[in-house]
């Protein structure tokens, strides 16, 4: 890790402009426990390509040198895919009041020096700056207690979610898919939401 970090903003199709930094990023720290991806970059083409459609995503990204290191990004719900929406669709909840964050990835060398917290700043910010938000969320990805990968020293980052004012809401339960390591198809996985009141 070198001590000369610069950081870009990109919104709507402007993160195009990055999308290979971005999908090469997804693909190695997703590979770890708990999301086990097994990224392709013709997954990542196909995911992006919502947050590309919006005129209102948001990326946060850090780079060292000419590598991207860490990368945020956050979208308002109404323009997310139907899965993310749906659970909120349900309990009642008004989509155009709701931003929804989606990833948040930091290689293993940069984590412990703040910048997961920078990257709850920058799009919480962001999505008080559009004037139309009252509710912020995010999901993650439920593994169950006994998962044959998960790592004896695993911590998930509840604790620092918490921290952050955000409320674990098992009731706000989507189903994603991705290929898991080692597979050649796309499996479903379990994802509960957070949200946090968005004050100004």
């Amino acid at each position: 890790m070198t001590a000369q970090l610069t950081f870009i903003q990109k919104t709507g199709a402007g993160i195009a402009e990055v999308f290979d930094d971005l999908a090469r990023l997804r693909i190695a720290v997703f590979r770890d426990y708990p999301y086990l991806y097994e990224g392709s970059v013709e997954y990542e083409k196909q995911y992006l390509q919502t947050y590309l459609r919006s005129g209102h995503s948001f990326l946060f990204a850090i780079y060292d040198g000419d590598t991207m290191v860490g990368a945020t990004t956050c979208i308002p719900l109404e323009d997310e895919t139907a899965e993310i929406r749906k659970p909120f669709q349900v309990a009642g909840f008004d989509e155009k009041a709701i931003c929804y964050f989606g990833e948040s990835i930091l290689l293993p060398a940069y984590r412990g020096s703040g910048l997961g917290h920078r990257f709850f700043d920058e799009r919480e910010a962001y999505a008080r700056s559009l004037g139309t938000f009252k509710t912020c969320c995010f999901c993650s990805v439920d593994r169950g207690d006994s998962h044959p990968l998960k790592p004896t020293d695993y911590r998930p980052n509840d604790a620092f979610w918490l921290k952050r004012g955000y409320q674990k809401e098992p009731a706000l339960q989507s189903i994603m898919e991705w290929p898991d390591l080692g597979e050649l198809v796309s499996s479903p996985k379990t994802m509960i939401f957070w949200t946090k009141p968005l004050k100004n």
